[in-house]
């Protein structure tokens, strides 16, 4: 793939910091030599056009090179993030991978051969097009995972326009939509990835601190996480201009909480799929959970209360699953929506939508009420069967400091009977001690996770 236009970009920031990482600074020049270095070892290694490659590690300056060379080589890229290890050897085998570059942290390499010919008809076909390829997961979070294959061409095709040049903190894993976006995003408008691999609220903190960081693109969860810790007291933070949050259902405790400590900051929410690409948008305001969706190359339609949305970049396929878009190419992204005039606001994933007698219960409504309750430092509201209901709602939750289970319990079926109608009062609550978030800071509703709990 011809990526002249992203070199001349490079050529123009010459100078300028192109990724700060375990407090060293990378200009953008060393980042045009370390491509061009990974473009002559691409040819010593007979890694060849359409050849699947995974990049396993997490972000640092050579992988961030080696994902630009390996797209102008026209391969196919399999990110595998630290938080993909478990399931390693399944997305292996799904994406036909032969050759594998593999990081430790200090950022250096090795070539594995895992030799899996290709034998996908999704990927053959992306292949025959000599187009550059993206394989992500799914979390897997709801079911087993799902491979989709997207064209990098149609993926970069945005970032030939310019935007806003900043500081910016990685966040999000590089085998997330999300942090494709960040990279790209980053690199082809001259700014800077601050990489801090701890995601941790004080070492995020400092590190926004020390590199005057500007964009900080999150999670709900972990802006909850952030909010609770209170490091934010600790460090000054008036660098920070916006905070982005995507991934998963925003509280709207939670964000009024976060505009109320950080005045001075812009709060926008993201919205993206591996299949679909990340989708522009523009939040009503700060404290709003309403938000406009557009750009070129996508539409949108409510169907059902569901929101469909068609778009240029959508992904090849799925490797290991059926389509899921219609005969005229729309899909369903399976997120439940309310529109007002222009906006949308997103309620939840209807497999998450939790039915009650007949009526629906959203998780994150009821979350954000559970975190408004004295001594509650996090919450997951999730379904359970019931013969007589169909399901009740149930809360698991981690406290600030210990406190019996049935004044907890007290506590918050006082306060919801308060807030809530009586069919989305928690009827089992469960004191939590572990993490109620995985590796990639989405909130776990999943019922069957192996936690600590206590419901005496």
């Amino acid at each position: 793939m011809d990526l002249q236009w992203l070199f001349d970009k490079f050529d123009q920031y010459q100078g300028r910091e192109a990724i700060v990482w375990k407090n060293k600074v990378y200009t953008y020049d060393w980042l045009i030599s370390k491509i061009k270095e990974w473009k002559k070892l691409i040819i010593e290694k007979n890694i060849t056009k359409g050849q699947i490659v995974t990049v396993e590690g997490d972000y640092s300056p050579s992988i961030s090179a080696l994902f630009i060379a390996l797209i102008e080589n026209d391969n196919i890229i399999v990110p595998l993030s630290s938080a993909s290890e478990e399931n390693k050897r399944e997305f292996l085998e799904i994406a036909n991978v032969s050759i594998g570059i593999n990081f430790d942290e200090q950022d250096n390499w090795k070539i594995i051969d895992y030799g899996y010919k290709i034998e996908n008809e999704v990927i053959k076909q992306l292949i025959n097009k000599k187009d550059p390829g993206l394989v992500l997961f799914s979390s897997g979070s709801t079911g087993k995972s799902k491979g989709a294959l997207l064209n990098f061409r149609k993926i970069l095709k945005k970032y030939k326009k310019e935007q806003k040049t900043l500081r910016t903190l990685v966040f999000l894993l590089i085998d997330h939509i999300g942090g494709i976006n960040t990279l790209f995003y980053i690199l082809s408008n001259g700014g800077t990835m601050i990489v801090e691999g701890s995601k941790d609220p004080s070492d995020i903190c400092k590190a926004i601190e020390r590199y005057k960081v500007e964009l900080l693109p999150t999670s709900p969860t972990f802006i909850n996480l952030l909010l609770i810790s209170e490091e934010y007291k600790k460090y000054n933070l008036s660098s920070l201009k916006l905070i982005t949050y995507g991934t998963e259902p925003m509280q709207k405790y939670t964000l009024e909480n976060a505009n109320e400590i950080f005045q001075n900051v812009k709060f926008k929410q993201t919205y993206g799929l591996s299949e679909l690409g990340i989708v522009a948008t523009k939040s009503e305001n700060n404290t709003s959970l309403w938000m406009k969706l557009g750009g070129a190359g996508y539409q949108y339609k409510i169907k059902d209360n569901t929101l469909w949305i068609k778009a240029e970049s959508a992904m090849e396929g799925y490797l290991n699953a059926p389509s899921p878009f219609d005969e005229e190419g729309w899909f369903n992204t399976q997120d439940v929506v309310l529109q007002k005039g222009d906006y949308f606001r997103i309620l939840g994933r209807e497999s998450e939508i939790i039915n009650v007698g007949g009526q629906k219960v959203y998780p994150a409504e009821v979350e954000s009420v559970i975190l408004e309750v004295d001594n509650i430092q996090d919450v997951i509201v999730r379904g359970e069967k019931n013969i007589i209901m169909g399901n009740i709602v149930c809360a698991k939750v981690n406290l600030v400091e210990l406190e019996p289970i049935a004044s907890v319990k007290k506590k918050i079926r006082k306060y919801c009977k308060e807030k809530l109608e009586a069919y989305k009062i928690p009827v089992k609550i469960e004191i939590d001690n572990d993490h109620l978030y995985n590796k990639r800071f989405k909130r776990m509703r999943r019922k069957g996770i192996k936690t600590n709990t206590n419901t005496e």
